[in-house]
């Protein structure tokens, strides 16, 4: 990942650029809001700059610091009083720095027509050999269908399509007492934000993804999706999020005994539906596409969803069931939108492989895990943004927008031209009209024009007479 940093050669340049994004950024400004400031010694944000850069350095904070060869590296116990304190709100330092790079960087990248989702997903925070961290539990792991020891990171995202940004994410633990190895440390001030964060992470994933939306204006960032996979797929989650957000959901549906879905004034499960509707022939990739209802809300409104049966391209004679609360958005849409879900599996696989997540640090305080998984969210959106720039042309600036209005200056001309010539033809073959008289009507045309159009005619034609010469 280290290739995506330009010229990440050279230590000097990234940090050259390292400096760069915190300042563009503000990321002063940003912890100062979220109430990390500096209480004594070395100044948080020159803290957090240091851990920032380890791993983009290839480098490790327990051999740097205990080897005692960079003189201005701070002391480990600075490094874990940052870590470790309870009253710093790193969920709304990452939600107020995410907030600020897609309002500022990338909104005007993409046409407002293009659909820009928020993505909840789930994945393993593993602590395999460890023993007394705070809250530890057994967690299920759905590669491996096992339980493992460690938290369940649920993690809420956005992504245009082609940049994901990571908006908001907790560390869960488990609600039943008899799967944690350890409980919350009674130490802590039950009015800080850290216990705030301790009590969410015994909560059921379904109800944490609510404390993480509350965070987040999808209206600001421009989303009217919501994309989840079939783990968070419930009607009673679906109906709340359409009620209580303006958000439309889009997710992975899955064959549960207990979950029915009323259709014709009768309730089906998902294989019942699938059964008793009519498919289309051939080798469709859609199979099938009715409106069901979720039943009523909070408030009695009833919530109608449309069910879209798509053949599983892996196992032919299987097929997979895809849910969306738009009924006015065509099947083939809701497929592509669907797919839009990969971003955040490729975001997990970067943090886990390339940021060490989970790795870096081997401390026991619930606070020092979510203080080091902000540090590597953070980095991801550094290097996201790094690629954007890279990739898309449209990140120079006011540049890129002259050029193409040039460009669509010069396409209309030509076009214009066309025209012209096609006119000139058509006047050439009527007998009543001389040549002087269809010059002199090609002439009065011509002066009509714009004047960048002239110029752009004129300079056509020099084009071709230096060509011929």
């Amino acid at each position: 990942m280290a290739t995506i940093l330009p010229n990440s050669q050279s230590k000097n340049e990234t940090d050259s650029y390292i400096s760069r994004f915190f300042k563009d950024n503000k990321i002063g400004t940003l912890l100062n809001k979220a109430n990390v400031r500096k209480e004594e010694g070395i100044s948080p944000l020159l803290l957090i700059q240091f851990i920032f850069s380890l791993v983009l350095h290839g480098k490790n904070l327990y051999r740097i610091l205990d080897s005692g060869r960079i003189q201005d590296a701070p002391a480990k116990d600075a490094v874990y009083r940052l870590l470790n304190n309870p009253t710093y709100n790193w969920r709304k330092f990452l939600v107020l720095l995410s907030k600020n790079v897609i309002v500022t960087k990338l909104l005007h990248l993409v046409s407002n027509n293009r659909e820009r989702v928020l993505i909840f997903d789930d994945s393993l925070f593993s602590r395999a050999r460890s023993k007394a961290v705070e809250l530890l539990a057994l967690v299920h792991d759905h590669t491996t269908g096992t339980y493992v020891k460690g938290f369940r990171m649920l993690t809420l995202g956005w992504s245009d399509g082609n940049t994901f940004i990571p908006l908001a994410f907790s560390l869960l633990s488990s609600e039943k007492k008899k799967n944690r190895f350890q409980e919350i440390n009674s130490s802590v001030d039950k009015r800080t934000v850290g216990y705030k964060r301790r009590k969410e992470a015994l909560k059921k994933s379904t109800e944490a993804m609510f404390d993480l939306l509350d965070e987040v204006n999808p209206l600001q960032l421009c989303a009217r999706t919501l994309l989840f996979d079939s783990w968070f797929a419930f009607p009673k989650v679906i109906k709340r999020v359409v009620s209580e957000y303006p958000l439309h959901v889009i997710c992975m549906l899955k064959s549960m005994h207990r979950v029915y879905y009323l259709y014709e004034g009768e309730k089906y499960t998902l294989n019942q539906l699938y059964k008793s509707v009519r498919k289309k022939r051939g080798r469709a990739k859609i199979l099938a596409s009715i409106v069901v209802s979720l039943g009523e809300n909070a408030k009695g409104d009833d919530i109608q969803a449309r069910i879209i049966f798509v053949r599983d391209k892996n196992r032919s004679k299987n097929w997979l069931a895809l849910l969306s609360t738009d009924l006015e958005l065509p099947e083939e849409e809701v497929v592509r939108l669907y797919g839009k879900r990969w971003d955040i599996e490729c975001f997990f696989k970067v943090t886990k492989s390339h940021l060490r997540l989970a790795k870096e640090f081997q401390s026991r305080s619930y606070d020092a895990l979510v203080a080091h998984t902000t540090i590597v969210f953070t980095r991801y959106i550094m290097l996201a943004l790094s690629a954007r720039e890279e990739e898309d042309p449209k990140t120079i600036g006011q540049l890129f927008y002259l050029c193409c209005d040039e460009m669509e200056d010069i396409r209309f001309a030509q076009a214009i031209m066309l025209i012209i010539d096609l006119l000139k033809s058509t006047l050439s073959q009527e007998p009543v009209l001389s040549e002087v008289r269809i010059q002199s009507i090609i002439d009065e045309l011509f002066s009509q024009l714009p004047q960048f159009l002239k110029k752009a005619f004129l300079d056509d034609d020099k084009e071709k007479i230096t060509k011929a010469a």
